[in-house]
């Protein structure tokens, strides 16, 4: 099922297979989401719930309980139902049921708000504890956006721009996509990163914490042309693509892949939210057209 959305010359689809927004067209018919290939990846834009990254082994302790969950848990490839609808914005929701419980124990209720902005789009991802234990879990966006944007253009071209001048590190992975404690790459001495795709091959995954930036933008290095994320609700950002693939994934993440050290419990994964029963979270993040 699909739902159209509109609000001045912008229009935007999203679908409730993976509750997810998949399409969104300024007035000249300009698509900026990766409309997904299995070529170079048929994902486009996933909801990561409820863990983002891979699981150590594929297993995490909860509760007592060893868990399976395969790389960025389940929610991307269920049916969301549709609970709310405008013009310009859509809700829509998924809970537990039996194939959920039996990866991850706990009633919850997952609510995505897809609203289309005057420039842009935002999505509130609304996280709800519906039974009667605390409920550890993560959350993320995976968005795709494509790149390059124009005919003639190269990935290349562009580059990402923090909101603030940042020296930071890249976590680094290991080749199961787990992250290393012994070591990170230092990848910004500044504001500016120039986009390479050596640079993903080497690292496959470029992840930040803790930025001072809270804004992000993809843009053509002489045009200016491009998007720009809000994730300033969100403690870690990260980017990501395949060799040569005419998109880049700019990802905000409340909590990440399992650490090589990690103790194993769910509850002790860095940035990891615990809700108390009947408790609620909700994170909102936005793309801007620039």
């Amino acid at each position: 099922m699909t739902f159209e959305l509109k609000k001045g010359d912008l229009r935007a689809t999203a679908r409730s297979l993976g509750g997810e927004l998949v399409s969104l067209r300024d007035g000249d018919g300009l698509e900026y989401i990766w409309q997904g290939d299995p070529a170079f990846w048929a994902g486009q834009n996933p909801i990561l719930f409820p863990i983002v990254g891979s699981l150590k082994d594929g297993r995490v302790d909860i509760g007592g309980k060893t868990c399976e969950m395969g790389r960025h848990g389940f929610a991307r490839g269920l049916e969301f139902t549709p609970v709310d609808q405008g013009e310009d914005f859509v809700t829509l929701a998924l809970g537990e049921n039996e194939q959920t419980l039996a990866q991850y124990p706990f009633p919850f209720a997952l609510e995505a708000t897809h609203r289309l902005l005057e420039d842009g789009f935002s999505t509130t991802l609304t996280v709800r504890n519906t039974g009667s234990a605390p409920m550890p879990f993560c959350i993320g966006a995976h968005t795709a956006i494509r790149c390059p944007l124009q005919a003639g253009e190269r990935f290349e071209d562009y580059e990402l721009l923090l909101e603030v001048s940042e020296q930071a590190d890249s976590h680094l992975l290991n080749p199961q996509g787990i992250i290393r404690h012994d070591g990170r790459k230092p990848m910004l001495d500044g504001s500016r990163m120039p986009l390479r795709y050596q640079t993903f091959g080497e690292l496959d995954t470029v992840i930040f914490s803790m930025l001072r930036s809270g804004g992000v933008s993809l843009l053509h290095r002489e045009t200016g042309r491009g998007v720009q994320l809000d994730f300033h609700e969100f403690p870690m950002v990260a980017f990501w693509t395949k060799p040569e693939a005419p998109f880049l994934c700019l990802e905000p993440w409340q909590g990440c892949a399992a650490w090589d050290n990690e103790s194993g419990r769910f509850e002790d994964k860095p940035f990891c939210t615990t809700l108390e029963p009947g408790r609620e979270k909700a994170l909102t993040y936005a793309f801007h057209i620039v």
